[in-house]
């Protein structure tokens, strides 16, 4: 039985999940999903992606959380859209939450649309949100095992964030390991070490998102 609920439960969402893929093409704005645990940095990466490439691209942002807009907020301050999604203690984001949002945007005059997605690595992966791709994000100051203990993120996802690298000699953490355990994972992974407190590696990050942008829009 509880195999049956959670069947049509994904069943449902996938099938919003596609309506929403057939309205991103049609605007041929570029969607990416974020995920991490807590903390990682995927709304530092953000502020400095939005502030950065302001110049180049139109770009949005949906913003979940269990509770408060303090993200949103820092990702407003930048200039772009932000419009916060709270699950009240839910673990993540679905297709149906992204559907009743999307028109606060102008899709029309988008190019990147970026789903920050709640902090956990479990949920969040089992909900297509229309995406284009899933960007998988961990931290130096987290394990480097996290692609071991949490397979499913790293197989689906299109490119691997290895973020606070400007902490690597304070912490224990093996990039080497975390990429091997990734590349195991998915051999078409792209992997990124970066700071945002720093910018390392960040301009290789923003080459990809070039990159994605540009097929997108062909």
């Amino acid at each position: 039985m509880d195999i049956s609920i959670e069947r049509n439960i994904l069943e449902a969402n996938d099938c919003i999940a596609g309506e929403l893929r057939e309205i991103f093409a049609k605007n041929k704005v570029l969607v990416l999903n974020l995920i991490s645990s807590p903390g990682s940095g995927k709304t530092s990466l953000l502020e400095k992606t939005l502030s950065d490439l302001r110049n180049e691209f139109k770009m949005g942002v949906i913003e979940g959380d269990c509770q408060t807009d303090n993200d949103a907020k820092r990702v407003a301050a930048t200039g772009a859209k932000a419009v916060q999604i709270n699950t009240d203690g839910g673990c993540h984001l679905d297709s149906k939450m992204i559907k009743n949002v999307i028109s606060a945007f102008d899709l029309s005059e988008l190019d990147i649309l970026f789903i920050e997605n709640v902090g956990n690595l479990v949920c969040p992966v089992e909900f297509d949100c229309g995406e284009d791709a899933k960007i998988a994000l961990l931290s130096a100051a987290e394990g480097d095992d996290k692609p071991e203990k949490y397979p499913r993120l790293f197989q689906l996802a299109h490119a691997m964030v290895i973020n606070k690298v400007d902490l690597l000699d304070y912490v224990d953490f093996d990039v080497a390991k975390a990429s091997k355990f990734g590349k195991a994972l998915n051999g078409d992974i792209e992997i990124f070490e970066v700071s945002c407190r720093t910018c390392q590696g960040l301009q290789n990050w923003y080459a990809w998102l070039r990159k994605q942008v540009a097929c997108k829009q062909r």
